[in-house]
């Protein structure tokens, strides 16, 4: 499929045999499916394609696909879910992150409610206050109540004291009830303004679509489409992992235009294969 064809849902299943999709902003709202998303998604098993839900949260794989069943998608209408948590897990795990952790390492989360799972499952222990800690892990925020300044408040003295950084959430904006707020990429990009190190896991970085590349079997990566609402994240990082995209104008994208968009991605130098209104 060559880009520039505006294709339909029925094209991309011809085209591609595997589709990495965004969950939040793409196939929901955080509250209920998309109009069509459901149908999209069952149309894509029933062809014999392969889907991974590819989402830029901190928590658990599982905890995420229960979610998303929760939400009114059917358990099987995807093959994997992948989050940024799950693969941060891994990278910590075979050392390809280059910290030395164990029980005694203090960690301080922080999160958009009181999640710690990231700490949790590697097992370290919790800090109180971000100065205090051996290893700071950003997976959400609620920039959205307590402003950016909060956050800055809270960081300055860790950043200046060389403590390192884990950010599983890339996504620099996020979507709530009052419209767009900065998300916990932002406040990963403010620690490092700090002079903070920051070791970024998620979209659009690589090692993302490695772990559901490799879910997959390692297919050809020109059967490969990876759908999704951010021309920063989702369209971004299929370029650099050499797949193809499609963009969706739903999530972060919904408000701006079509030519906006196109603008956009002419400026950024990306090629998605479409924008399409919706997933359907």
């Amino acid at each position: 499929m060559t880009a520039n064809m505006n294709p339909q849902l029925a094209d991309l299943i011809e085209a591609f045999d595997v589709f990495f999709l965004d969950q939040y902003g793409t196939l929901h709202d955080g509250r209920m499916p998309y109009p069509g998303a459901v149908d999209a998604l069952q149309r894509i098993r029933s062809a014999g394609r392969r889907v991974v839900i590819l989402s830029n949260s901190g928590k658990s794989a599982a905890d995420n696909a229960a979610r998303f069943v929760r939400l009114g998608f059917p358990e099987t209408s995807f093959d994997h879910f992948v989050t940024s948590g799950e693969v941060a897990v891994d990278l910590v795990q075979t050392g390809r992150l280059g910290l030395s952790l164990s029980p005694r390492t203090r960690c301080f989360t922080i999160s958009s409610d009181t999640d710690t799972n990231l700490a949790d499952r590697l097992g370290l222990t919790a800090a109180e206050k971000a100065e205090e800690a051996d290893l700071i892990v950003i997976s959400g925020s609620q920039a959205d109540k307590v402003g950016m300044g909060a956050y800055a408040d809270m960081l300055r003295h860790a950043a200046a004291a060389g403590v390192p950084a884990i950010c599983t959430n890339p996504d620099i904006q996020m979507l709530t009830p009052s419209g767009l707020a900065p998300a916990a990429g932002s406040i990963a990009r403010l620690y490092e303004s700090f002079g903070g190190r920051v070791a970024w896991v998620g979209k659009p970085h690589p090692a993302m679509y490695d772990y559901a590349y490799r879910l997959c079997g390692s297919p050809p990566k020109e059967r490969i489409v990876a759908i999704g609402d951010s021309l920063e994240h989702d369209v971004a990082g299929a370029h650099r992992f050499g797949i193809a995209s499609v963009l969706v104008r739903l999530g972060v994208s919904d408000k701006v235009s079509r030519e906006a968009l196109q603008a956009a991605v002419d400026e950024a130098g990306l090629k998605p294969l479409a924008i399409l209104d919706r997933l359907s």
